[in-house]
């Protein structure tokens, strides 16, 4: 008998008896699978609630470390939310293993630089590989564990904006490690004023402000850092204006290499979900990054990031942070971030550049 279940009530060998979409062209997975322990994480991942199966068990269940059958294989390779489970599965790993050395620095053990280079690399790789993906991370953030995830998706942004840049893969996969480590000076700071809930005294922002001199100390010896990179790490907070940390220094003294962990440091937490604030529209932290920001980064290196993150074209569906899904109709030449866009549901249009409160969320697949 063909039935409506939860998704929370099924077990494996259950048979699926219609395809599974979630916001996609192709299913997830397809009807008459035999559903696996695999299968049914992927639902959950995806938050399906509730799916047709035939309520029978079939005698057999497909082992763990088999393959698991009626995933299309080109949807893995080529479908975003399939590839989406997969990379959240391993960059997942990458945090845990990460929030392990973290404690282990605050105990005072040194950084092991080749644990940390075999831990992100594998990740920068596949971010690199797969640009569209860089608009997840502030989905996959944790509030509860921000500083271990901080840490990797600024690795990981850094080594796409230096891609985007035109710089060699060596200097991608430097930046990018480079960008994992900035913070671990935050190790030395008291963790009590890391995990704090609401925003920091200035007695406090003080003494977050030593972390970059704390990340510097904690790698300067070792030599899978290039100088240059020792170097970005210090600047990663100073701002071209001369408002930045721990130096104060402006202009042309700070690196370029300091400037792509700048941005995608500032990037990454204004987009992520904090313990004391919601986070922002990445298409509205662009945008305040060229324009409340003006003058404290390097335009070169906003612009990489814009068009890593920022693209739109016409035809495009995008969700809107009032909820709306709509079409874009017309992209104006000076503000690409604030289109005109069709709702769907009501066939009205919007020009985001005369409703300021609303901005484009996400690009809907």
């Amino acid at each position: 008998m063909e039935v409506y279940k939860n998704v929370s009530d099924l077990r494996a060998g259950i048979l699926l008896k219609e395809d599974v979409f979630v916001n996609t062209k192709y299913p997830l997975i397809r009807k008459d699978t035999e559903l696996s322990p695999e299968h049914l994480e992927v639902l959950q991942a995806f938050s399906v609630k509730r799916v047709k199966v035939e309520e029978r068990v079939s005698k057999k269940v497909m082992p763990k470390d088999e393959q698991i059958p009626h995933l299309d294989v080109d949807a893995v390779l080529d479908h975003i939310p399939v590839n989406m489970y997969i990379l959240r599965k391993q960059y997942n790993e990458t945090v845990r293993e990460y929030k392990k050395e973290f404690i282990a620095w605050r105990a005072g053990k040194q950084p092991d630089i080749t644990k940390i280079r075999e831990l992100i690399i594998p990740l920068l790789e596949k971010f690199i590989s797969n640009k569209r993906m860089l608009t997840m991370l502030n989905e996959l953030s944790d509030p509860e564990d921000y500083i271990y995830h901080h840490s990797i998706a600024v690795g990981i942004l850094s080594a796409a904006i230096s891609n985007q840049m035109g710089n060699s893969k060596g200097e991608n996969l430097q930046i990018g490690l480079a960008g994992t480590l900035a913070d671990c000076g935050m190790a030395k700071i008291n963790p009590e004023i890391i995990e704090k809930t609401a925003f920091l005294t200035k007695e406090e922002y003080n003494e977050v402000k030593k972390h970059t001199l704390f990340s510097v100390k904690m790698i300067q010896s070792s030599p899978l850092l290039r100088q240059e990179m020792k170097m970005a790490i210090l600047q990663h907070h100073e701002r071209l204006d001369g408002s930045g940390y721990p130096r104060g220094d402006k202009l042309d003294t700070i690196s370029t290499y300091a400037q792509i962990l700048a941005v995608a440091d500032v990037f990454h937490a204004m987009t992520s979900e904090r313990l004391y604030r919601s986070k922002h529209s990445p298409y509205k932290v662009i945008e305040m990054i060229k324009e409340e920001e003006f003058g404290k980064f390097d335009i070169k290196v906003v612009e990489a990031l814009h068009k890593l993150i920022g693209n739109l074209s016409i035809g495009m569906r995008v969700k809107l942070t009032s909820g709306e899904i709509g079409e874009v109709m017309f992209l104006h030449r000076d503000t690409p971030l604030r289109p005109i866009v069709k709702i769907l549901y009501s066939g009205s249009t919007l020009d985001l550049t005369n409703n300021r409160s609303i901005a484009i969320e996400k690009i809907i697949e």
